[in-house]
């Protein structure tokens, strides 16, 4: 799944070219976009309920199948046959939107059985033969299945439960036919229903999101990665509506069903694939198409470079969709996305709106092999799927737009992203243990910078020490063996070790011994160098070093790490270090001389180093900064403030590593200051320490806020480079954020402009900051203008800048009117409720207005915005970041206590990450307020 349109009338299609196993994701993309859909004004509908028939009591709590998450492995699926009839117009009788269906799955009996269970989740069953919600019938001829005793539906598990007067016999074959009735709601996932506006009329789409156990909504499954099947899929669907399923269409047909003239739609067999990739829609858009060498692509509106044509050529539909929970969604031949990852428009896509179109398709892409063709045994190893793609996402990018250098930007978006989160003691392992992965909302909250981010880095860093050549290999062998099957993380380990071995590639283990460091125990190490003695040792890093760390681990918090550097400028062999404390003499170094660890920021890890290297990195860093790699750059003030945040360092001397950055031009060292400041933002902005602290960052960013309005003549043309760009957006934005009177005159003038002549000139990379600002030094009356361009825009990426910039209001009342419409859907859509709360949270007039709001309507979020929601933990980090008093911490404590029985969902392990977090900033500030004043005040 994407980390986050086939809009009416238009198309979304990508030529997709990837030879499987290939490190470099070759992508032909391209983009039709027309007119996007504007909001949707319906309500929400109730949930449909189930039928039950003849259940048998159970003692509770009960130890009896039903009652267990996991399914038995009594029973294989072989395929499916399933025809579903989505109602694209309400039901009058019901008052909701349904759809029909009926189902066939033919199964292996692997073990000899008297009880059938099979996943089901909010569907109604039609009653069957002596009145039971299910027919069973043998394959095999000559066989008699056992007849049904007792059908019952078990709600918490979420099963359809058959027990037989006789048993199933191994080995033989067996038909489980169904029909039923579930609600086409619009809450996200499985079958639901997406809706948008066109010409004033409100237009229906019915889409799913199954991943990860949500087909079980959809119909009865197998619902489990490793029970892979066969699906032949049938759409019935009004004249007009066009159905789009995981294979091509193979028929349409004109029927007469219950007295409606409709048509159906057959598909082509899936590939034996699991139940979360399986997609069906059904909606008005037209499809456009051409073929490009026998590729399916869109025409190029923008466009990236078609590389190569290499093996197994992909033909993939894309479709973008106005209501979608995910950035977008790897169906096996038919991948969904929001609007905002993959349509792109040049009059309102910013720079980064198209980076992240190029990175979210090439990740989805990156599933075609690492999760679609080889597929994970069960959710705990769910890091291998997401990790490989949130990697190769960089390179497919890379190869797509070489000049971007998008590379490198998976230290600050991925690298440093997560280093925040494992960095605390309430983190966990990449793999969990598979008994300890058992009900959704677990398997939900697995979806979360450790799995994505973490798992990317390790992989980067596997891939660096054992070579693109020896890492390609060992992808393309474990791919071939377990190709359309499931597999393990050390299977993986398996096939890379082989590659190895041919390679002649010397390492300190074996890659199983080595990642396995990496894998089993949460955190990473903090390497610290001694130049004065060569001595190299490591230590668990955490955030609040008085953190109590209750999880074991198996390698005791120490790790195998490869340590890429330089001395003076220059590059060293590469050293390892496998122990507690190693001497390397080599990293000795005179006092004319400074060392520098972890180059390109491959390596896992932080580094510290003896006082006197870092006197003389932070000197370089004055004197002749470009000695020093760009990424490193970015690494020595992300290592210093995290190391003064765990009190390794002194906080002055994080502070020091700023000192430069008026001479700084370069994206990721200031995107990295940047990023560490917004914690001082969070710490202080409610303190004395904040009018100092502005006077500092108002000096340091000046003269970069002068250097791109030369660059740019007065701010009348966008800079070159993809990374200048960004800069130019960072100059703006904390120019603005400093109250440099110059960047808000500029930005009040230019949204003054759009308001009063309706002709917005404002550059797509600049618009987010400069409406945010604009926001902020106005009124009502530039909100309710804000707010009526969201409402009346079509373009979903302008509709995005717009939402996030309401939230930048300092009027209490607007915020707070705000927060209100975020649970009405008319106004901000579901999928995008969340993450509207947590931008005006980010506001500090508004922090104490969400937190407010999200204690009283807990129960009502809850279970609108249903407990697998991925964006939970989003929502409950977002309102508690600023947190940093005994006051705070006991509201916290109490919301945990007082909301224990509704439960958090995939949001629990963020609560307590969020408690751990508050404690760690109370500590902080107590020791530091007083010697960070000071700095501000006398660093000028």
């Amino acid at each position: 799944m994407g980390k986050g349109f086939y809009i009416g009338k238009a198309v979304g299609i990508v030529g997709i070219i990837l030879c499987a196993g290939a490190l470099a994701t070759i992508i032909a993309l391209s983009v039709v976009y027309s007119q996007e859909k504007t909001k949707s004004n319906n309500q929400v509908s109730p949930t449909a309920g189930g039928t039950t028939a003849n259940p048998p009591v159970t003692p509770s709590p009960s130890n009896e199948p039903w009652d267990k998450y996991r399914l038995p492995k009594t029973l294989v699926p072989d395929h499916y046959n399933v025809t579903l009839w989505p109602r694209l117009t309400l039901n009058t009788t019901t008052g909701l939107y349904i759809f029909t269906g009926e189902s066939s799955v033919e199964f292996k009996c692997a073990e000899e059985t008297d009880l059938i269970l099979i996943h089901s989740n909010k569907l109604n069953y039609t009653k069957l033969e002596n009145d039971h919600l299910a027919r069973l019938t043998s394959v095999n001829s000559g066989d008699k299945a056992p007849s049904i005793k007792y059908s019952w539906l078990q709600g918490v598990t979420q099963y359809l439960v058959l027990q037989l007067n006789g048993k199933l016999v191994k080995d033989h074959r067996y038909h489980l036919d169904t029909e039923f009735t579930g609600e086409l709601a619009d809450d996200l996932g499985g079958f639901y229903r997406s809706e948008y506006q066109e010409d004033g009329i409100t237009k229906v789409v019915a889409t799913t999101q199954m991943q990860p156990t949500d087909a079980r909504k959809a119909f009865p499954c197998f619902d489990e990665p490793a029970m892979k099947a066969i699906f032949y899929i049938t759409l019935i669907h009004n004249h007009g509506t066009v159905a789009l399923s995981n294979g091509e269409v193979k028929g349409k047909f004109n029927v007469t069903i219950e007295g409606h003239n409709v048509q159906k739609t057959t598909f082509e067999p899936t590939e034996k694939m699991s139940t979360y990739l399986l997609a069906f829609i059904v909606s008005d858009f037209a499809f456009i198409n051409n073929t490009i060498d026998g590729v399916l692509v869109s025409d190029f509106d923008f466009k990236f470079n078609l590389i190569d044509l290499i093996i197994n050529l992909y033909r993939v539909n894309q479709i973008a969709l106005p209501d979608f929970n995910a950035g977008a969604m790897e169906n096996w031949g038919l991948i969904t996305y929001r609007e905002t990852a993959l349509l792109y428009d040049e009059k309102f896509s910013s720079n980064s709106n198209k980076q992240r179109i190029a990175t979210i398709i090439a990740h989805e892409l990156a599933h075609m092999w690492f999760g679609n063709l080889v597929t994970v045994k069960w959710w705990n190893d769910l890091w291998l799927n997401e990790g490989f793609a949130s990697y190769v996402e960089y390179l497919g990018a890379h190869e797509a737009e070489p000049d971007w250098n998008v590379k490198d930007l998976i230290v600050l978006s991925d690298v440093h992203r997560v280093f925040a989160v494992d960095a605390l003691a309430s983190s966990h392992p990449l793999s969990s243990r598979e008994e300890d992965i058992q009900k959704p909302a677990q398997i939900s909250e697995l979806f979360d910078a450790i799995s994505y981010s973490k798992g990317a880095s390790v992989l980067r860093m596997l891939s660096d020490f054992l070579t693109e050549e020896a890492f390609t290999e060992g992808l393309q062998t474990y791919l071939k063996r377990f190709a359309f099957g499931n597999a393990v993380y050390t299977d993986l380990w398996d096939h890379l070790q082989m590659a190895v071995i041919a390679h002649g590639i010397n390492l300190p283990d074996t890659v199983k011994n080595i990642m396995n460091t990496w894998v089993l125990q949460m955190g990473f190490p903090v390497v610290t160098i001694n130049t004065t003695t060569g001595v190299v040792s490591q230590e668990h890093f955490l955030l609040d070093p008085d953190s109590e760390v209750t999880a074991v681990s198996p390698f005791n918090y120490e790790w195998i790490v490869p340590i890429k550097w330089m001395k003076t400028g220059f590059i060293q062999e590469p050293q390892w270090l496998r122990s507690k404390s190693a001497t390397i003499i080599e990293m000795k170094a005179p006092l004319t001389d400074w060392v520098l660890a972890n180059l390109d920021v491959v390596g896992y890890y932080r580094v510290n180093y003896d006082q006197g290297n870092w006197n003389r990195l932070v000197d370089h860093l004055k004197n002749n900064h470009k000695l020093i790699p760009v990424i490193n750059r970015a690494q020595l003030v992300d290592d210093a403030f995290n190391l003064a945040r765990a009190k390794i360092i002194p906080t002055e001397l994080a502070l020091d590593t700023t000192k430069y950055l008026n001479q700084e031009r370069d994206y990721m060292p200031w995107e990295s200051a940047l990023s560490n400041l917004d914690f001082f933002y969070l710490m202080f902005d409610r303190s004395e320490v904040y009018g100092p602290m502005q006077n500092y960052l108002r000096n340091q960013v000046t003269p970069l806020f002068d250097y791109y309005k030369n660059m740019t003549d007065d701010w009348s043309k966008v800079p070159d480079g993809h990374m200048d760009q960004y800069n130019q957006v960072n100059a703006i934005s904390m120019a603005c954020r400093t109250d440099l009177e110059e960047c808000l005159l500029l930005s009040k003038t230019w949204f003054n402009q759009w308001r009063t002549t309706s002709e917005n000139k404002i550059h797509p990379n600049l618009r987010s900051t400069v409406y945010c600002n604009a926001i902020a030094a106005g009124g009502a009356q530039e909100w309710e203008f804000a707010w009526t361009e969201f409402q009346n825009t079509t373009i979903a990426i302008e509709a995005d800048k717009l939402r996030f910039s309401l939230a930048c209001t300092k009027q209490p009342w607007l915020l707070n009117r705000y927060l209100e419409y975020t649970l009405i859907p008319g106004m901000i859509r579901k999928q995008d409720a969340t993450s509207t709360i947590v931008y005006i949270a980010n506001n500090v007039v508004g922090q104490s207005l969400a937190w407010d709001f999200v204690r009283a309507r807990w129960s009502y979020i809850f279970t609108e915005y249903g407990g697998g929601s991925f964006s939970f933990s989003n929502l409950i980090n977002g309102v508690t970041q600023r947190f940093s008093t005994e006051f705070e911490l006991q509201q916290l404590e109490k919301f945990k206590a007082e909301n224990s029985e509704i439960g958090f969902g995939s949001g629990t392990l963020a609560v307590d990450q969020s408690i751990e977090r508050t404690i760690s900033n109370i500590k902080w500030l107590t020791e530091n307020k007083e010697n960070v004043l000071n700095w501000f005040n006398t660093a000028l």
